[in-house]
This record gives C-alpha cells, structure tokens and sequence, in this order.
C-alpha cells in the first residue's frame, strides 16, 4: 500500500512507544500498556511494525524490515486504519523501532509521519551510554531525543517508560526520580510495576 491520508479517518486514541535505542523493550511495554488497557475493560490493539510483534500475534502488523521503502509509510498506515475500522478500539498502540537518532536504526521517523501518533512514549534505558552493537556512539541524551521527537511530529512525549537493565530494582525509583526532574515527564517501569500507573495516565488523554 502506498499511504493515502486515510490515517485522519481513526479517531480514536493513538500512541506510539518510541526508544532511544534499538533493543530497548519498546515492544514489551506496548504490549503491557495493551493489556492493561484490556483489563481495565476497555478495548485496545497493538499495532507491530517488526517480525517479533507479528510472531508473538499481533493482528495488525506490517514488518519494515521486509518492506520497500516505497511502501513504509503505506504499510503503517494501513495496519493502523485496519485495526480501527475493524476492531473499533478505544487505544491503538503503535511499536516503535530503533530510535531516531540510531546510526543503524532510525525507525522512528516512518512511524510519526504515517502513524500520526496522538501522543508519545519514550523507552530509556538509563544506565545505557552507546547505541546498541555501535561501540563508540554515543546515545543522545534523553532530553535532546524527546526535543527531537516533538519537533518532528508536532506531538508531545507524554511519559518515559524504563528499561532497568544494569540497575538493582532498588535503584530504579532513583532512576524514574531524576529523569523526572530532568524531563518533567512522568517515569514508569511497567515490567517491575505493572501496567496500572501507565494506564491511569494514558486513560487521561481519551477522546
């Protein structure tokens, strides 16, 4: 599919989890973001742009490692057009991949212009410095990948979503504290804490 526009039609809510990184669980957390959508009794599908998602079931998929370049955009729009007209769901959550910034992967672009999130999730992981498999690049900073995503898109990130590798789990409190203090974003940790902080806030923001 080549895109269309038929994207402005899906009128429900639409969330994309971006990453600062490839490899970063920007697909675990949307997932648990869907499941928590669905066990607070309200409907809501996952939308994988990568073979994993489509291996793991999600209904509505398109692969962009598989796909000419010609057909990204269209793809992605497609898969999202046909999880709303088909399912009417209350959410849609769009997986990222890579990151923006990522020299290998820069995945995200595809997915802000043909997706056109309503809102943003940013996947971090704090004690990570370089780019997954590139030694010596490395990450941007949170801050400036959240600037960049914003100014790309027009949309605003709404919560940084953790990775707590390399860390304790007594150490990711103070990890979710200080991205606080230096983003102004709420921080959540979904696989140590579970889907229901994460879905009180992105409940919020339903048409």
């Amino acid at each position: 599919h080549f895109f269309t526009g038929k994207i402005e039609e899906v009128d429900c809510l639409k969330v994309a989890v971006l990453g600062t990184d490839s490899a970063v669980g920007k697909r675990t957390t949307a997932w648990i973001l869907v499941h928590g959508f669905r066990q607070a009794g309200l409907k809501a599908e996952l939308v994988g742009t990568g073979q994993t998602a489509w291996l793991q079931g999600a209904k509505y998929s398109m692969v962009m490692d598989s796909c000419i370049n010609d057909f990204v955009s269209g793809e992605i729009e497609h898969a999202v057009f046909e999880a709303w007209s088909n399912e009417r769901p209350d959410l849609i959550v769009i997986e990222g991949q890579g990151s923006l910034m990522n020299p290998a992967y820069p995945g995200g672009f595809e997915i802000l212009a043909a997706g056109r999130p309503d809102y943003v999730l940013l996947q971090h992981a704090p004690k990570r410095k370089e780019y997954d498999g590139f030694p010596g690049y490395p990450i941007h900073p949170l801050s400036q990948q959240i600037q960049a995503i914003e100014l790309i898109s027009g949309k605003k990130v709404i919560a940084v979503t953790v990775n707590h590798e390399g860390m304790r789990a007594a150490e990711v409190g103070a990890a979710c504290e200080a991205i606080r203090e230096e983003t102004g974003l709420p921080a959540f940790d979904v696989l140590l804490e579970g889907p229901a902080g994460l879905t009180k806030l992105v409940k919020n923001y339903l048409p």
